[in-house]
């Protein structure tokens, strides 16, 4: 809250209701860091009641409230810079669309949250304005960062007013038709190269690809058409298996924060931006309801832990807008969002800092769901499951230990179904009911279904092995041949140079690619508590030489007979630390992936 002050948020708004002076700051969706600040605060509030959190929500809604223009329109920069005048020309890169999208779910989220509609009535009033301008007896356009589609669909399920699915439904309906022009990158940029029915692959940049994805999703829940969930299965399909880190982040290209060709995941130049892994993990949810297939909530857990964790410094303060792979030594800190910075409080363009606030705000909603059969338990955290006649509590460690306990605390009479998501890294688990097996052995990456009558003291256990292992890339992936990396249950490893032994450079150690040979080691006095995992690697000692960076000494040449050959590389006791928590004491060098030699 502070931030917005300090950034001119709130300034903005004042400006465009004609009762400030001075000049606007920051970018024309500048609006959208409230939003989704207060979407946060409305989640925030219905987990833990607060004074102060509902004073701040209720000023900022009489805020907005007055900055709405008579018809309904509220967009602050175009209110008061372009005087009103040049709505819904610059659709493209204006934001407008993609604003209401964040003020339409942010007022939804305050709906269902605290039962407020103060925020409704501002968004509701706006939406109005959109089905009445766009629509195919409109004004044609697409927005060129999605992100309302999905939010029309939330509206329509709590209102259930037609029209707005209705909208939700000519936004996707009108991609791939040229509305929005070649622009500065071309239409596959912002998802308009070709119609959504018609995409093989995911392309373009990562968030608007993932926030387009969620909302397409959404309008086949809502309406079954199986087109639209054919054309997600392909998109989502080329996105993990080709495109895709290993720690769950998208983008690979810096100068679009777009989606590179397939395999075209360079560690060093990933971008990765942290709304981008928001946006898998929303996306992913949505296909996971579409679907109850256990690939969504595998692709939710590693994209939670690894590339969104990483985003947010430890305590919390600081956040990262892009989460590179590997930062090398001497790498100049030449952008404000480069991570050689290190973690910032805020950004100019501010997106990710508050998208983090509602994420970690909702996230309890990624964690089970329900249906006519019982319960299913698609990731694992200390807790109280409360569903209609159905309470649970979940005691566990995750994600440094693998042992689940769930005790029913209240069952209706008669059978139903707990499901438990076996993650597909998992190479040897057991389950237990009451101390007993039940009878299907668990499979790693499928659910297993407990069906039976339950009884309030029940308990299960789900135990599964987390020992370390060693992941070795697709060879088409050119830039990490040669290369492991190491993983330990849901979490990816890195290696920093703070933790070798001599500061030894990351960038020239190896490492044995014998999984026997690591070690997991529990270290309650390191980033505030994790298990590190040692490693049997070599470290190259070599002075750097003139010339060229290539080999220098190579057998049965001319040169042979001159060139100094390499020194032999030195045993090393490398120690690895979930990627997550790197750059929590400096943004020194690091790495994901680690030379074999």
């Amino acid at each position: 809250m502070r931030r917005l002050d300090e950034a001119g948020n709130f300034d903005n708004l004042r400006l465009a209701t004609g009762k400030a002076q001075g000049t606007y700051r920051g970018r024309p969706f500048a609006d959208t860091d409230i939003y989704k600040t207060l979407e946060g605060v409305a989640w925030e509030r219905a987990r833990e009641p607060s004074e102060r959190l509902a004073s701040w929500q209720d000023e900022t809604t009489a805020v907005l409230a007055e900055t709405q223009a008579a018809d309904g329109y509220l967009n602050s920069y175009f209110q008061f810079v372009g005087g009103g005048r040049d709505r819904f020309t610059d659709l493209g890169f204006g934001h407008e669309l993609y604003g209401a999208g964040h003020l339409i779910q942010v007022a939804v989220a305050a709906r269902r949250a605290t039962g407020e509609d103060g925020l409704l009535r501002v968004a509701r009033r706006f939406t109005d304005l959109l089905v009445e301008t766009f629509g195919p007896d409109g004004q044609p356009g697409v927005p060129g960062h999605p992100e309302i589609e999905m939010a029309l669909v939330e509206l329509y399920r709590l209102t259930r007013h037609r029209p707005y699915l209705d909208l939700a439904r000519y936004f996707v309906d009108a991609r791939g038709r040229g509305l929005l022009g070649p622009g500065q990158y071309g239409p596959a940029y912002y998802q308009d190269r070709v119609p959504v029915r018609e995409a093989d692959g995911i392309e373009g940049h990562a968030v608007r690809a993932t926030y387009l994805a969620a909302g397409v999703t959404d309008l086949f829940i809502e309406t079954g058409e199986r087109a639209l969930l054919d054309a997600m299965l392909r998109q989502w399909n080329d996105m993990t298996s080709a495109k895709t880190y290993l720690t769950g982040g998208i983008g690979s290209r810096w100068n679009t924060e777009a989606f590179g060709h397939p395999y075209e995941l360079p560690p060093d130049r990933a971008y990765c931006e942290t709304c981008a892994a928001i946006g898998s993990i929303m996306w992913s949810w949505r296909m996971l309801l579409a679907t109850g297939e256990a690939r969504f909530a595998e692709a939710i857990e590693r994209a939670l832990y690894n590339a969104f964790a990483a985003g947010t410094s430890l305590d919390g303060t600081r956040f990262f807008y892009v989460n590179p792979l590997q930062l090398r030594g001497g790498t100049p800190a030449d952008h404000e969002r480069h991570p050689a910075h290190g973690r910032q409080p805020w950004y100019r363009t501010a997106c990710c800092p508050p998208n983090v606030i509602r994420m970690l705000s909702s996230l309890h909603h990624y964690l089970v769901t329900s249906d006519e059969t019982g319960l299913q338990l698609h990731q694992y955290a200390a807790g109280t499951v409360d569903a209609e006649l159905v309470s649970l509590r979940v005691d566990t460690d995750y994600p440094w230990s693998g042992r689940v306990e769930i005790a029913v605390l209240a069952t209706p009479e008669g059978p139903w179904t707990l499901s438990l998501r076996v993650p597909a890294w998992c190479g040897r688990v057991e389950v237990a009911v009451n101390g007993s097996r039940p009878g299907d052995e668990p499979r790693p990456g499928e659910y297993v279904r407990l069906r039976r009558p339950w009884r309030a003291g029940d308990q299960v256990v789900l135990d599964m092995a987390m020992p370390p292992r060693v992941t070795v890339p697709d060879r088409r992936i050119d830039a990490v041949r040669g290369c492991v990396a190491i993983e330990r249950g849901p979490l990816v490893y890195c290696l920093e140079q703070a933790d070798q032994p001599d500061k030894a450079s990351v960038d020239n150690v190896l490492v044995e690619p014998d999984p026997g040979g690591l070690r997991a080691v529990d270290r309650p006095d390191l980033l505030g508590g994790v298990v590190a995992i040692e490693a049997p690697g070599r470290l190259d000692r070599s002075e750097p030489t003139e010339g060229l960076p290539y080999a220098d000494w190579i057998p049965n040449s001319a040169a042979a007979s001159t060139a100094a050959r390499p020194a032999e590389p030195s045993p090393v006791r490398l120690t690895a630390i979930p990627y997550y928590a790197w750059a929590n004491r400096d943004a020194g060098p690091m790495r994901v992936w680690i030379p074999t030699g």
